[in-house]
């Protein structure tokens, strides 16, 4: 072997060094004898189990963070900052970076002050616009009896009372995140608001700074809040 500007070059004899990279083989357990091949596949089943459960750790272990009495906001297998899947983006053909189904998460809540009569959700995106901010749901009028919604419920027409629909900065409810691809990791940020208000005082359409205006006063109780992140 001999060594010229830098690079490895072999002798005519053939012989190479055993750490040279060209020698190095990579069979992925295919040459192991049968016993030991199963001996791999179970050892990968058990290290994606214990992911599951280091996930699901994760997200107890977040969910019973601060005072258990406190007014608290989850998204269920979803731990405080996770990234939402690509079906959550928003739907939108006038945006090319809305990719997505709009397709909302599922969220619920718990430890409400007892006086709430309704709630109400603004979800925002911060760094949207070049930094402007972005609002990308509002709903109100959320009974107090409800402590949760399903995967889905928030991005569709509400029905049977489920809530009122506002209007974000595109005039409509709900619109899952459309970042422009390239960019870092945008933060949504989810604020529950529970509210003295009754479930039908305040009209549909509200924007996110008149829905504001109209709790202040006193009329919003307490918040809670979650962040989702999404990139593409």
């Amino acid at each position: 072997m001999a060594l010229h500007n830098g690079n490895v070059h072999r002798e005519k004899s053939g012989w190479a060094p055993k750490y040279f990279p060209g020698n190095l083989k990579i069979d992925h357990g295919k040459n192991l004898p049968q016993e030991r091949r199963e001996d791999l596949r179970t050892l990968k089943t058990t290290i994606a189990a214990l992911s599951l459960l280091a996930l699901a750790a994760c997200t107890t272990m977040q969910e019973s963070e601060g005072p258990p009495t406190a007014f608290r906001l989850i998204s269920p297998g979803m731990p405080d900052n996770s990234k939402l899947p690509a079906k959550a983006a928003g739907n939108f053909a006038k945006n090319p970076n809305c990719t997505g189904q709009n397709v909302s998460p599922a969220i619920a809540w718990s430890n409400a002050p007892k006086e709430a009569k309704s709630f109400a959700i603004i979800w925002d995106d911060q760094a949207g616009r070049a930094g402007l901010g972005v609002s990308h749901g509002v709903i109100y009028g959320i009974p107090a009896s409800t402590t949760s919604f399903a995967e889905g419920a928030l991005g569709g027409a509400p029905t049977g009372g489920q809530f009122v629909a506002g209007k974000n900065t595109l005039g409509m409810h709900w619109l899952g995140p459309c970042p422009p691809k390239g960019n870092a990791p945008q933060h949504y940020v989810m604020t529950m608001i529970a509210t003295s208000v009754a479930p039908n005082e305040l009209p549909a359409g509200l924007t996110r700074a008149e829905l504001l205006q109209a709790l202040e006063g006193g009329k919003a109780l307490r918040a809670a809040s979650l962040t989702f992140r999404f990139w593409q």
